[in-house]
């Protein structure tokens, strides 16, 4: 695999002048010109790049049907995520993405600020492609002009100018963080369907005993199933019930173990190990967390 370690090397890459500063960029997507390189065939950034396209070719793949606002697109990239563009049909940016910009900046930038923390805390960095926020007008006003205000700001570099561009982007992630919650309400009734689907998932599992020869189900396997990514499933579950996808999945254990607690004359240790278990110290711990007792207790309760 290629890594693009610099913004300059991928300015060079991209046929662009030298970034103003080293350590962040906005450029327009039209500017780009992508010619073909091996390196885009398989190629991860060494640095964080938050796009906001318009215009996007196949608006329909990314989910029209669920009624999104189709002014703007966005979509987020943390160091190191491994990528493939199709030259010269660039799928993150090119001159065939549609319009828009794009902001490059290194986790260098962000030494000894909080972002340098906080930022690990947005899952969307680690969303899929169909799974990019869709922005109203409004919305994508506000994204613009912050954008506008980091490009004013490295024109002239002093002492001020990290912190200044610091807080923009600060800003940048919580707006987006509000416009992605807003997202999840306006699929509602698309969302249930997932909950729904994955419910169903869940006790086909435990039905067709699949714990049996693959241990407990992960969010992995649930978002594989439902073509979503983790942190996208769980931030949609987490929006519509208030748990996330590993909290379901623990409901899940615990209502199966209380069936086979009360229609069943298993053991508890063959209990865990029906439903996945690899210890059954592990679901003791698990069903005394969640249910205050003791797996044993539970069932004497209907002795």
């Amino acid at each position: 695999m290629n890594t693009i370690n610099s913004i300059s090397e991928f300015h060079r890459l991209v046929s662009l002048p030298e970034p103003l500063h080293p350590l962040i960029s906005i450029v327009r997507v039209a500017d780009m010109r992508f010619t073909y390189n091996r390196i885009w065939e398989h190629f991860s950034l060494n640095f964080y790049c938050v796009s906001l396209k318009r215009d996007i070719t196949g608006k329909v793949k990314y989910g029209q049907q669920y009624y999104d606002f189709d002014k703007g697109l966005m979509t987020f990239i943390a160091p190191r995520q491994i990528q493939a563009l199709d030259v010269p049909h660039a799928e993150i940016l090119g001159p065939d993405s549609g319009t828009g910009s794009a902001m490059l900046f290194h986790p260098d930038f962000l030494y000894k600020h909080p972002l340098a923390t906080t930022i690990k805390n947005y899952g969307f960095f680690s969303y899929a492609v169909n799974e990019a926020l869709h922005l109203s007008e409004k919305e994508e006003k506000n994204i613009v002009e912050i954008f506008e205000k980091i490009v004013a700001e490295y024109q002239h570099i002093d002492r001020h100018t990290q912190d200044i561009i610091l807080s923009q982007i600060d800003l940048l992630l919580n707006y987006s963080n509000r416009f992605y919650e807003r997202q999840f309400i306006t699929r509602k009734a698309v969302n249930h369907d997932v909950l729904t689907r994955m419910e169903m998932l869940l006790n086909q599992y435990f039905d067709q005993e699949k714990s049996l020869e693959n241990g407990l189900p992960t969010v992995e396997f649930l978002a594989g199933q439902l073509h979503l990514s983790p942190h996208y499933l769980s931030d949609l579950l987490r929006s519509l019930t208030g748990q996330s996808a590993q909290q379901h999945i623990q409901e899940k254990l615990i209502e199966r173990a209380k069936e086979y607690l009360t229609l069943t004359n298993l053991s508890v240790a063959e209990i865990a190990y029906q439903l996945g278990f690899e210890y059954p110290q592990s679901f003791n711990k698990l069903f005394k967390k969640k249910t205050n007792i003791s797996p044993l207790e539970f069932r004497q309760t209907f002795n």
